[in-house]
């Protein structure tokens, strides 16, 4: 015989394995385990999870909430059923009749029967926390583990028959405290599934809190278009909203309007691949639109040899990277309340970034051959980009090409000595925006290949950027920062900007405030070992040591491809 599940239990993620999901086991001999949290703490432990919300099938559809009061009725059978509802007209409950049926043969019959009687009722595992409200009276079992999630919640309970949650009442009637110690902290073994070592019951309620608010987010995404296929696998895991079917994946607009509208949501899409005319049959239909781009702290590897991605960051409002509208990232900026514990976790990441050498495309540092610095003269690193990526496009402030900033920088830099950066994906022959190095030598000194950003950034006094993420990934490491065009980082009193301001960009943030904005509380990031969605500290330390060796077919052959449009380029005159 299996042990009972765990109340504190991992969602079902698509494509991973339970036992590499795991979070919790319960003791099958019901005796104490490897207690970390002392039973004083189990008040504070109470508070977490009722403020998480986490606890049983958290992650599942959320049940009709009825207005008013309410009685929830949680049978094991048909009979059973009737008499919970019986009990409740007898003891005169008052509030309207829900009642959460288990996923067999007899509940369907059920349903139809309460639903002639004016009653509600759903079938199948159901998010128990819409419910729990102060008005609401519960009605279950003793083995039912809502119960014990109704007493955390503070609602009233009626248990029909002792069991797991409810055992018989002994002369003295346990405690919330009692119970959720003995079953939540003596009774459970918890793991942290990133690292797999073993976790405290806090610890466990903290990742399950961040899965849960990663799930709520996605509740409204009914559809997806516009997502390579070779990425489609990390977004389904990104997008999951707890449901038994994958998200679904079309390719047309005229489909995902009306699947979004079939599905009461919203369409995710990839901006720079969504089909013609999506935003505008969306708005004519009313549906909304969010839009899907790759986060600052990518992979290891690039995008255009088709390594997906393991951050990206979801956007209701905009996109971070078009300054005409507001976004996410600049409504949290501009907003968020940034408290002690989270500037501590923002520092923490950036020291991790910048001893790590983190970039968005990988870690670590190396080996580049420099030229002796001439007498006195600054030297700048200018990062070129990719030319017809939308955030030079709705970014660039008219700056529209990697030969134009050149200039842009050697006019204003004067005499300086100007290093410049040609985009790895341009250098790499996958993207626009690749410049003759003889031409680019008539405004930089040198053109530097090797090396990653953060060895570059070690050996440069300022950076000199269009939109480009390396105007971030500077400021991390404290250098001054010169901005062309209008990225999401600037406007915030951390940059020198050459470009018209954004005018809802007025508030002045410090590096840490600007990090945890960005970083922590914007993208959404998966751990690259175990495919688990994850905190951006699990992730960077995950990158700090992982094999970029490994390459898929198709990203072999996008290196191909490469390779061929280079060998091309070389014949062509400059």
């Amino acid at each position: 015989m299996f042990p009972p599940l765990p109340v504190l239990r991992a969602p079902p993620f698509p494509g991973i394995k339970p036992r590499v999901a795991t979070v919790s086991i319960q003791r099958r001999d019901r005796s104490p385990g490897v207690i970390t949290e002392a039973r004083d703490d189990t008040d504070t432990l109470i508070a977490a999870i009722r403020t998480a919300r986490v606890g049983g099938t958290f992650w599942a559809p959320a049940p009709p909430v009825l207005s008013g009061p309410m009685i929830v009725l949680c049978p094991q059978s048909a009979a059973d059923t009737w008499v919970m509802v019986d009990d409740a007209v007898r003891d005169g409950a008052a509030g309207s009749i829900l009642a959460l049926l288990p996923d067999a043969a007899w509940a369907r019959r059920v349903r139809r029967s309460l639903r002639d009687r004016g009653m509600s009722a759903t079938i199948g595992d159901v998010d128990p926390w819409p419910v729990l409200q102060a008005d609401t009276l519960m009605m279950a079992h003793g083995d039912d583990e809502r119960v014990l999630l109704a007493q955390i919640a503070g609602v009233r309970v009626t248990v029909r028959s002792p069991g797991r949650f409810a055992p018989p009442s002994p002369r003295r009637a346990p405690t919330v405290i009692d119970r959720v110690f003995a079953e939540l902290v003596a009774a459970t073994v918890y793991r942290n599934p990133i690292t797999g070592e073993p976790a405290g019951v806090s610890e466990t309620v903290a990742l399950l809190s961040d899965w849960r608010r990663l799930l709520d987010a996605n509740r409204g995404i009914a559809v997806a278009t516009g997502m390579a296929v070779w990425k489609r696998r990390e977004i389904e895991r990104f997008l999951w909203v707890g449901r038994d079917r994958p998200l679904r994946f079309v390719g047309s607009a005229r489909t995902a309007v009306r699947e979004a509208r079939r599905g009461g949501g919203a369409i995710a899409t990839w901006p720079s691949r969504s089909p013609p005319g999506l935003i505008e049959a969306a708005d004519a239909a009313g549906v909304p639109v969010r839009l899907v781009e790759d986060g600052f702290i990518r992979s290891v590897g690039l995008g255009a040899a088709c390594v997906p991605p393991l951050s990206i960051a979801v956007d209701s409002r905009g996109i971070h990277y078009d300054p005409s509208r507001p976004s996410d990232l600049e409504h949290l900026l501009a907003n968020t309340v940034f408290d002690g514990v989270l500037c501590a976790r923002a520092d923490r990441l950036i020291r991790t970034i910048v001893d790590n050498g983190i970039g968005k495309y990988g870690a670590g540092r190396d080996e580049l051959e420099t030229e002796p610095r001439p007498d006195d003269r600054r030297r700048i690193l200018v990062t070129g980009q990719v030319e017809d990526d939308l955030s030079v496009q709705l970014g660039g402030a008219g700056v529209a090409s990697n030969l134009a900033l050149l200039a842009a920088v050697r006019a204003y830099a004067g005499d300086a000595e100007i290093w410049y950066r040609p985009h790895p994906d341009v250098d790499a022959g996958l993207r626009r925006g690749a410049i003759v190095d003889d031409v680019a030598r008539g405004y930089a000194d040198r053109v530097v290949r090797g090396g990653t950003m953060a060895t570059l950034f070690d050996q440069v006094d300022s950076v000199h950027v269009l939109t480009s993420l390396a105007g971030f990934e500077a400021l991390l490491r404290g250098l001054p920062v010169v901005v062309h065009g209008q990225p999401f980082y600037a406007g915030w009193g951390l940059t020198h900007d050459l470009a018209p301001p954004v005018v809802r960009r007025g508030r002045r943030l410090t590096v840490t405030e600007l990090a945890a904005g960005v970083l922590i509380l914007y993208p959404r990031y998966l751990d690259p070992t175990s495919g688990l969605p994850c905190r951006p500290e699990w992730m960077t330390e995950r990158l700090a040591h992982l094999d970029a060796g490994s390459q898929s077919v198709l990203t072999r052959l996008r290196g191909i491809q490469g390779w061929m449009r280079r060998m091309t380029r070389k014949g062509v005159k400059a």
